[in-house]
């Protein structure tokens, strides 16, 4: 019954905390790399150091994922593209999961109270600000790659403190209960170390 309670509590927790991003003034030469970043059309490629590496994230981050996700073939994908946008943007893949589990539950299509939309709970006024009128939030790349973004950019504005990152990302800056919220599901649902070398023999 405990463990029921604290499960309930946590998902109750990750509704009410779900992303509202407040709409700040950006500086022009700010907005502007904000746009490229975003806009970038090059094809994806492979964000691992080797296919070992791959295969090794993969396996471990699969199963945690599947209940949420059954279909294994979009689930893979998700977690590439997670790995790729996150490594991008100079972020830990781990930590980008974990935000995501606390935003949306990994529903796709989720739109909270405050209208922040897909995956990673990104609010529109950001398309308009850095993107094309044609971006969809509902995309799984396209979310991908504006949630990670702006996660770096609050990260730059705070000078690498994560605390304060995530709060401005959840418009709760100076508040707890978020930021504590994602390094929980970070460090115990998604925490990973690569194999040592003689494991992989």
């Amino acid at each position: 019954m405990r463990r029921l309670s604290g499960l309930l509590l946590f998902f109750c927790a990750a509704a009410v905390w779900a992303g509202a991003q407040q709409y700040e003034p950006l500086a022009a030469s700010v907005r502007a790399a904000l746009h490229k970043a975003v806009s970038d059309a090059r094809p994806a490629v492979s964000s691992f150091k080797s296919p070992l590496e791959a295969a090794d994230w993969l396996a471990a981050m699969s199963p945690r994922l599947e209940k949420r996700i059954p279909d294994r073939e979009y689930r893979l994908d998700l977690l590439r593209s997670v790995h790729y946008e996150a490594t991008r943007a100079g972020l830990d893949p781990q930590l980008v999961l974990g935000l995501i589990q606390v935003e949306s539950g990994f529903r796709k299509y989720a739109v909270s109270s405050a209208g922040a939309r897909g995956y990673m709970q990104v609010m529109p006024f950001w398309v308009k600000v850095i993107g094309q009128p044609d971006d969809s939030l509902f995309d799984m790349r396209t979310n991908l790659r504006y949630g990670c973004t702006i996660l770096r950019h609050y990260l730059d504005i705070e000078k690498g403190d994560l605390y304060r990152a995530l709060g401005r990302y959840n418009g709760s800056l100076g508040r707890p209960e978020y930021p504590n919220l994602v390094r929980g599901a970070w460090e115990r649902h998604w925490a990973y170390s690569s194999p040592p070398a003689l494991a992989r023999k």
